[in-house]
């Protein structure tokens, strides 16, 4: 009873971060990057019979996560030339922003955009995620997407653009596009442009023009999406992940503070994970896993570094649940570590789970893990990780995005539909 009071105590810190937003899901992964929500009396089983609310075919292909603003959804996908079906010319490619009704899953409005500049080919790892991966993000007035080399784009919520801004047209690692999300704070949008720019920077979310830009040339090969930290002092920190290092930055102007050994990598796909001021990073294909203190001043590896340990997560980002950290690598490989000294509590093979990009999200004392092709697995938060129930759509396109919950709601999308799940009487 005292080891569920304590997880219980953890989850309640972790809904506080949410800033008023924990009946929405106004960002990759949820409530400031967590990947919690606290929804309750969530289904644990469904099919295209069962629990199914509603869904909606999309006008193309994506890997960006939904987000949930009010009654609507949003959620960006691509059309025009990459994926089977779409077209081989590229300069026919569009990204599409989504407007969705959140009741019935009608479309309300389909915002494309020509592509700006001419993107990377569809070839390579490039073709496993597409040209539609960044989650849009909103401040429940706006909406703001990020297209790579195309730029920063702002909408209202009516589907009027606003605004569109160039964060550079140079190309990610190994031509592998992009894959960051936007992040807001205060009156600025943050995105991480290690790919179009090598650089972290920020728009105003008004008029789009540059409040500032924090050169980063090490950061090459990072798809990570950034953090807000409650550091010490009462600041806010923003954390990204970089090859082989944490960096922490100031989001009022983009001054470089600290930085710390990270996860053992030159490319980092997935995000950090925070709490109480300390940064908590998984991922590599060697396996990396560390836990620093925010606050830090230059070097801060020596003074802020916690605790160093071995745990593979390649894509997928991680998730704090309580006192453990959860996490799943692309081969489906569950994994789980103490938050306070690191040590392993868990690894395991889900059975049948395949490949695996989308990043697990945790609500409901359960854990929701959307594979590539062989459906969504329903684990227990328990030390064991029981897999309680597996759901399947008949859709046989890739499903890479993370899920989003809210209000008994969870909306998955695959690269042909957006679902909406949720308790269905009969």
């Amino acid at each position: 009873m005292r080891r569920i009071a304590r997880l219980f105590t953890c989850l309640a810190v972790v809904f506080s971060m949410s800033q008023g937003q924990a009946e929405e899901w106004t960002r990759f992964r949820g409530p400031n990057g967590s990947a919690v929500s606290d929804a309750r009396n969530l289904p644990e089983k469904w099919d295209d019979s069962t629990n199914l609310q509603w869904k909606t075919l999309l006008p193309g292909p994506g890997s960006s996560s939904p987000i949930i603003v009010g009654d609507r959804v949003f959620v960006t996908c691509y059309s025009g030339y990459g994926a089977p079906s779409t077209g081989s010319d590229p300069r026919k490619l569009l990204r599409h922003l989504i407007c969705v009704s959140r009741t019935d899953g009608k479309i309300l409005w389909d915002q494309p955009t020509s592509a700006a500049e001419r993107e990377d080919s569809y070839q390579g790892f490039l073709r496993d995620h597409g040209y539609a991966t960044s989650t849009p993000a909103s401040d429940g007035k706006h909406v703001y997407v990020f297209y790579g080399k195309s730029g920063v784009l702002a909408y209202d919520l009516d589907g009027k653009q606003l605004w569109q801004t160039s964060v550079g047209t140079g190309s990610a690692k190994n031509n592998w596009g992009s894959g960051s999300s936007p992040v807001l704070f205060g009156n600025v949008v943050i995105v991480n442009a290690a790919a179009e720019s090598k650089a972290v920077i920020a728009l105003d979310k008004q008029t789009g023009k540059e409040a500032w830009h924090s050169n980063a040339p090490n950061i090459y090969g990072s798809w990570s999406t950034p953090v807000l930290v409650d550091a010490p002092g009462g600041k806010i920190e923003l954390v990204l992940s970089a090859p082989y290092e944490l960096w922490g930055f100031d989001p009022n102007n983009g001054d470089f503070l600290w930085f710390a050994d990270g996860i053992a990598d030159d490319t980092i796909c997935g995000s950090v994970v925070a709490r109480d001021g300390i940064v908590y990073a998984v991922g590599g294909r060697g396996g990396s896993a560390v836990a620093v203190r925010s606050g830090g001043k230059d070097d801060a590896t020596k003074t802020h570094t916690i605790w160093k340990k071995q745990l593979s997560s390649y894509v997928p980002s991680p998730v704090l649940i309580g006192d453990r950290i959860f996490s799943v690598n692309e081969r489906g490989v569950l994994g789980c570590l103490g938050a306070n000294d690191g040590d392993s509590l868990l690894q395991k093979r889900l059975p049948d789970a395949g490949g695996v990009y989308a990043s697990p999200v945790a609500a409901d004392d359960k854990l929701y893990i959307v594979t590539r092709r062989n459906g969504t697995m329903v684990l227990s938060t328990s030390s064991s990780g029981d897999v309680l129930s597996t759901n399947k759509f008949d859709d046989d396109s890739d499903f890479n995005a993370s899920p989003a919950i809210a209000d008994g709601q969870i909306l998955l999308r695959s690269n042909r539909y957006l679902y909406s799940v949720g308790t269905v009487k009969k």
